[in-house]
């Protein structure tokens, strides 16, 4: 899996030192101009520095994969052996060696070596090599093989020259190496940090292996409204705006279910959405304001359905990422060979505190030997906070928690023969939840009193005390018996990427402004 970045060891050496959390990394001005400096020369030479189209480049990956095919006893000096290639990409590393030049040369597959020599490329293109830094861009063509030392090296007998770059990379010897200002300049730290790359590519193959999971069961992909009236299917403050046409004050989306049932009402029998949601609220290693959620429902199924669903999610997934079946993620040893574990909420509440979990005093009272406030509150608010605050830390999951209290599931239908319970499960890896979902309620008048109780005591300009009433007449027209699964991407690519941040699994997390300087 990929390993936390590291600083890159191949920066220029004489870079400037890094500079304080709020500022800007940039080399010093006359290491600065220097670059500009080459880029007049290119400019003079008739060399676009900024370049054009280049057709016909192969992978890094795919050419080391001829290279290994390759004899590599012969002397290449002598005799080259292997093909001719097309390669282009980021100078990585760029050594001279009198008349020879030696470079790194790196795209999102991986790195190979590129040998230019002044005899071979000629005095023309010898005056390009000579405007080179660390960081540009080019197109190199020349035959494959191995150096003396037994690298694999392409002999370039071509150059084209694709972009240049202005800046200084990171210092060799301190990198890029606080976490905030790698997270603020992305780009720096795909390019410099070790395993960042890496990490975002899973991230898309993970994607793409949910919905490859989804497509084979018959689910269609859709997608639901951002700017919403009403803030609705989930408990969370959404962020505010304002419509100036129409006049009128709309709200992001701070889930993704009320519209998807929408469509089970309107015969879409198996509809699934990935987006965007938006939540208003703090910022730790597992929460950020903006993320990526699926959700997914099915006409005539249940919330043990659903667990069939995640479980198929998770294990596809974690094929796709290159995740290994055992290992250590945040203290906890994980084991994702399926089927997982399914355990019952208040055996493991009764387990972990020693409660009786059916007694609303002996809960209580487990509640405040923790610190946890009771007085004037509901028993299944308490019996949540207890949960939380003593037993999801033991989960190590994979380990499906079903059978909630019904009082904090107002969307969710309740146990045939026991009304106090509702048929919910969560999803938990290493103490922290992976996944969410319900056999769903879809009795109108039922609905409609849980969201009233819900919403109860809220201001009436408060956007989260609005109820969608429009959610209800479609409840009413007739939704069929169905499960629904949310699952948080960027928490399941943490997890199979053994991130130690949410922030480290999103390209752009959001940052406090820094002060201007």
């Amino acid at each position: 899996m990929p390993q936390p970045p590291s600083p890159n060891p191949n920066a220029d050496s004489t870079a400037a030192a890094p500079p304080e959390k709020s500022a800007v990394p940039s080399a010093a001005g006359s290491l600065q101009q220097a670059r500009r400096d080459k880029l007049d020369r290119l400019k003079t030479l008739g060399i676009d520095p900024w370049g054009q189209r280049l057709d016909g480049v192969s992978a890094m990956a795919t050419v080391r994969l001829q290279g290994d095919a390759l004899d590599k006893n012969p002397d290449p000096a002598l005799s080259p052996i292997g093909p001719i290639v097309r390669v282009a990409g980021r100078i990585m590393l760029l050594r001279s060696a009198g008349s020879l030049v030696f470079i790194d040369l790196a795209d999102r597959s991986g790195r190979i070596q590129i040998m230019l020599g002044k005899k071979q490329v000629g005095p023309d293109l010898w005056k390009i090599v000579d405007c080179l830094d660390l960081g540009d861009l080019i197109g190199v063509d020349g035959r494959l093989g191995y150096s003396k030392t037994g690298e694999m090296t392409v002999f370039a007998s071509g150059l084209h020259f694709l972009t240049k770059s202005l800046e200084t990379p990171p210092d060799k010897f301190h990198g890029l190496v606080d976490p905030e200002l790698r997270q603020r300049m992305r780009y720096l730290d795909l390019i410099h940090g070790e395993g960042v790359r890496d990490r975002f590519i899973a991230r898309s193959r993970i994607v793409e292996a949910v919905r490859r999971v989804l497509a084979a069961r018959n689910y269609l992909e859709v997608e639901g409204p951002t700017l919403q009236e009403t803030a609705g299917g989930a408990a969370a403050r959404p962020f505010k705006t304002h419509h100036n046409s129409l006049d009128m004050p709309l709200v992001l989306r701070i889930a993704l279910e009320l519209h998807l049932k929408r469509l089970l009402v309107g015969g879409m029998d198996r509809v699934f959405e990935l987006g965007r949601v938006y939540r208003n609220e703090g910022v730790s290693p597992r929460h950020n304001p903006e993320f990526t959620m699926l959700e997914a429902y099915e006409a005539y199924g249940d919330y043990l359905t659903m667990i069939d669903l995640a479980e198929a999610i998770l294990v596809e997934s974690a094929q796709a990422a290159g995740t290994p079946t055992h290992f250590e993620w945040l203290g906890h040893t994980i084991d994702l060979t399926p089927p997982f574990r399914r355990a019952k909420y208040d055996d493991l509440l009764a387990t972990v505190t020693g409660c009786d979990p059916t007694d609303p005093a002996s809960v209580a009272a487990a509640a405040r030997a923790v610190g946890i406030e009771t007085a004037d509150r509901h028993p299944d608010v308490i019996k949540s906070d207890l949960f939380e605050a003593r037993v999801e830390e033991t989960l190590a999951g994979p380990v499906f928690v079903i059978d909630y209290p019904a009082a904090i599931c107002p969307l969710t239908k309740r146990k045939p023969d026991n009304p106090q319970i509702a048929e919910r499960f969560e999803l938990y890896v290493a103490g922290m939840e992976l996944a969410n979902a319900y056999t769903e309620l879809n009795d109108p008048d039922l609905q409609e009193q849980l969201f009233r109780t819900q919403l109860a005591g809220m201001t009436a300009d408060d956007s989260m005390a609005r109820m969608d009433h429009d959610f209800i007449r479609a409840l009413r027209h007739g939704m069929p018996p169905a499960g629904g699964l949310g699952i948080g991407i960027d928490r399941l690519v943490m997890f199979l990427t053994a991130a130690a941040s949410i922030r480290d699994v999103i390209l752009f997390p959001i940052h406090r402004r820094l002060a201007e300087v």
